[in-house]
């Protein structure tokens, strides 16, 4: 099969053939139908983050495909089922994390195309438990996006708390950034949407932000500020900076929620202004199975709206690196 595989961090990714992998007994062999570009998979390919993958790898976990044969622990009945590969690939299942319903903390846990060989490819393996069903409302193209992009700014804004008349501020609008101002909005909040890019802030705009700000001509946090302050502020953007200005736009009682992980990136937290201004500052990481099927659910009833382009794999390093020049208005997807 085709897959492309980091042989070393920070150079090219290597697209080539490689032997189709063989289902453990609790696995399922999926048959990649397309598979997202996240810039965790960047991440992933420069070794960026202190707890690095083993090379050679194969990135990827916004993967759907039809799960094609089973380990002899998996019910034969899933053959044909359409699923999807995620970044949490599998968990213990035992930990007070993973039965409190935050399996998404497990110190145990494998990641897709990560720890594990990911969906950058023809064909992958996958946990048979922590694959998701795709329902039939949701295409695989628009079903990758959702896999991350979705599933990560769905679990922000619950992690966020976002309730009814509450202003957020959506830092960041990309391909995760385009789909949290729409999960704000489904949540009852509106919306400030900050970007550099005035082509994401008029879809931000289009998908429902009830104020754009271009920060590289505007101080978001004056112009938020301007608003009222923002009770919810999501950083999506993959620059420290951003983390600054984020908790400098919330007002009294505010919330911050850091999502993005940049390089070696430190965000010297101000602790009179935390203490004196009730505020919070969250991590979320991802989302669990449940989220997975809410947002699919979400995307099924017509709630979303995802925004992509087709790539084909062979194109994997153009596709980084038009990421990391900020060339990509929303989400790559590979289709196979």
């Amino acid at each position: 099969m085709k897959a492309a595989v980091v042989t070393e961090f920070g150079k090219p990714l290597v697209v080539k053939d490689i032997p189709v992998p063989t289902p453990a007994p609790h696995q399922v062999l999926v048959k990649m139908e397309t598979c997202g570009v996240c810039h965790t998979d960047i991440h992933a390919a420069q070794g960026d983050w202190p707890a690095k993958p083993t090379v050679p790898f194969v990135p990827g976990h916004e993967g759907i495909g039809t799960i094609e044969a089973v380990g002899s622990q998996v019910s034969k009945e899933r053959i044909g089922e359409r699923v999807a590969i995620a970044w949490l690939g599998s968990a213990c299942g035992e930990c007070d994390y993973c039965i409190s319903g935050w399996e998404t903390l497990c110190l145990k846990q494998q990641n897709s195309g990560y720890s594990i060989d990911g969906a950058y490819a023809e064909y992958a393996v996958a946990d048979a438990g922590y694959v998701v069903r795709v329902p039939e409302g949701v295409t695989s193209f628009d079903a990758a996006p959702l896999t991350c992009a979705g599933l990560t700014t769905y679990k922000a804004v619950k992690i966020g708390g976002v309730t009814p008349t509450q202003r957020v501020a959506i830092f960041g609008i990309g391909g995760l950034g385009h789909m949290a101002v729409q999960y704000a909005k489904i949540a009852g909040g509106f919306v400030t949407a900050v970007d550099i890019e005035d082509e994401k802030l008029e879809l931000a705009r289009e998908l429902g932000a009830d104020h754009i700000v271009n920060s590289s001509t505007t101080d978001p946090v004056e112009a938020i500020h301007a608003l009222g302050g923002a009770d919810v502020a999501i950083v999506l953007a993959v620059n420290p900076t951003v983390f600054d200005q984020a908790f400098k736009s919330l007002r009294r009682g505010g919330r911050l929620v850091c999502v993005s992980m940049p390089a070696h990136g430190v965000f010297p937290v101000p602790i009179f202004d935390t203490v004196v201004g009730g505020i919070s500052v969250l991590g979320s990481i991802v989302g669990t199975r449940e989220d997975l099927r809410e947002v699919f659910a979400l995307h099924a009833a017509g709630r979303t709206t995802v925004s992509a382009v087709s790539r084909k794999l062979d194109e994997v390093n153009e596709c980084f690196a038009d990421l990391m020049a900020g060339r990509v208005t929303a989400r790559q997807v590979f289709e196979f």
